[in-house]
């Protein structure tokens, strides 16, 4: 294993660390939750967004806290769901008297860890609002869930419930729209090798130089199956042969398009990826409104890439083209 790190154990704490300080003072950090939050939360005027996962899919979550995204995030370690205490004490911490969103991706860990604190937060008087997301269409269960898993498609749930919260939305407002998203985003990814996570210090899993899995899990997990190497053009054919059939999306279509980089895949090689996909959704009669490419939702080192498609409406449209502020920065 070759990586910038100390103690293994001490991985999370001290990317949190390096987080916390390079905003500039936007951010804080409290160590004994593993909480990034914005240094102006709890708002009284909005009601506060949180998620929180397995560390190692940066920059979700840890790196999306912000005006119009996340007020905070409480992740695990590498690949674990947060604990109970954790989800429980920043729910109380960044309480606002509007409520409070808890948005939660479709792992079993995370599950129960969020629910459990949101039944606890509900015997106390709070107003806790709940979001699934479980947007990969690769596999109906796997390792990890009952159900999909929910992977890069959440930055959309993010960040149109996140633009609304800005704008005073309410609670049950913030559910409506966040439903919404879910039920029109789909994911689907691709590896071409695996990552090492620091605490286990061996890969978890390997594939021959001319191997790749076809709708890999963001933790490893195995997808439909493990095939031959393919060209670029027929890698897109596969993701939107799989993502477009499964809402459906259909000719009249306006969507987001992301594709997501897992970790380890060149920048050029995504925009290559985007650039194959935008074509093809043109052929199909599908326009894209708005692209995302880059890092998102990655898997540590992992060499591949996702692909996530949302439906776009009048609604949704200001939603995501509105203002927001994040640390994870390019310029």
């Amino acid at each position: 294993m070759k990586k910038f790190i100390n103690d293994p154990r001490q991985y999370v704490p001290e990317m949190l660390t390096g987080i916390q300080l390079a905003s500039g003072g936007a951010l804080r950090y409290e160590p004994a939750y593993n909480l990034i939050y914005r240094a102006d939360a709890p708002r009284p005027d909005k009601v506060s967004i949180i998620q929180g996962s397995g560390s190692g899919h940066e920059p979700a979550h840890t790196m999306i806290v912000g005006p119009g995204m996340l007020d905070g995030a409480c992740p695990g370690d590498v690949f674990a769901g947060p604990p109970v205490e954790f989800v429980y004490e920043t729910t109380k911490l960044l309480y606002t008297p509007k409520g409070i969103l808890h948005i939660v991706n479709n792992y079993t860990g995370d599950r129960t860890a969020w629910e459990m604190a949101k039944e606890m937060c509900e015997d106390e008087g709070m107003k806790v609002g709940a979001l699934l997301v479980d947007d990969d269409v690769a596999v109906k269960d796997s390792t990890y869930t009952v159900g999909r898993r929910g992977v890069a498609g959440n930055f959309f749930v993010i960040k149109a419930t996140g633009a609304a919260a800005e704008n005073g939305a309410e609670l049950d407002e913030l559910v409506r729209i966040g439903e919404k998203v879910i039920a029109g985003v789909r994911s689907m990814g691709i590896a071409i090798s695996g990552c090492t996570p620091p605490q286990r210090g061996t890969p978890l899993f390997e594939l021959a130089e001319d191997e790749m899995e076809v709708g890999i899990g963001i933790h490893g997990e195995p997808g439909r199956r493990r095939t031959t190497l393919v060209s670029a053009d027929e890698v897109v054919d596969l993701l939107l042969d799989s993502v477009v059939p499964d809402l459906p999306f259909s000719s009249g279509d306006r969507v987001a398009l992301m594709l997501n980089g897992l970790g380890g895949t060149p920048i050029g090689e995504l925009y290559l990826l985007y650039g194959i996909a935008h074509r093809k959704l043109a052929e199909r009669g599908i326009s894209v409104f708005r692209s995302y490419v880059g890092e998102y939702c990655t898997s540590l080192e992992m060499a591949g890439a996702s692909l996530t498609m949302l439906r776009v409406d009048d609604e949704l449209a200001p939603l995501l083209t509105a203002p927001a502020e994040v640390s994870y920065r390019v310029f």
